[in-house]
């Protein structure tokens, strides 16, 4: 299998990339199509999920572990090497515990409103980089179950172009995604919102 990758995504290292399970797939086509059947499987679980009361790192581990589970041998486990974006995975699971920690403060104590604190788990989810691959998707994905936990409505996402393809959309997602590492969220909430 010959990987190509969008620009801002992450390339998967030799150890990863060995631990794809299909074996009949040989193009990127057919491995985003692939995916993206394992992904609603993931999407219609977590749907089932009381998010508010179960956000702590197994429901992230386990919400990635059903999107790409016959996809990836190595879905639901926190990334074991260096990438082009990310905190140093030796810190996952201390930073991850400090988002969910802070995302149920600010929950509990409405210190913004809503979208805006989903959007700041979002992009703070994103910015860990906790798994190999699939960080963007399972970002967006638990942050809609996360949004509708809450009351709120589904984000659009920029609309109903993947995410995943190369495009004004995609690069439109990644320019909202460096404004908030600068830490202005306007645009990624506006993008989200979309």
């Amino acid at each position: 299998m010959l990987f190509q990758y969008p620009v801002g995504a992450t390339p998967l290292d030799p150890d990863e990339a060995i631990g794809l399970i299909p074996k009949h797939i040989t193009t990127q086509g057919e491995l985003n199509a692939w995916e993206e059947m394992n992904i609603l499987e993931g999407a219609t679980w977590v749907k089932r999920q009381n998010i508010i009361l179960k956000l702590n790192e197994g429901l992230v581990r386990d919400l990635h572990q059903r999107m790409f589970s016959k996809t990836w041998l190595w879905a639901g486990k926190f990334r074991q090497s260096a990438k082009n974006i990310g905190i140093d995975w030796s810190q996952i699971s201390v930073t991850l515990k400090n988002l969910l920690d802070d995302t149920a403060y600010q929950i509990e104590h409405r210190s913004m409103p809503n979208d805006e604190i989903v959007v700041r788990f979002h992009h703070r989810l994103v910015w860990i980089h906790v798994f190999p691959n699939g960080n963007g998707r399972h970002a967006r994905l638990l942050a809609d179950a996360l949004i509708m936990s809450l009351g709120g409505e589904r984000f659009s996402w920029g609309g109903s172009h993947s995410l995943a393809n190369p495009g004004i959309t995609r690069q439109n997602y990644l320019s909202a995604l460096r404004e908030a590492d600068q830490g202005s969220m306007e645009s990624l909430i506006q993008f989200a919102r979309q």
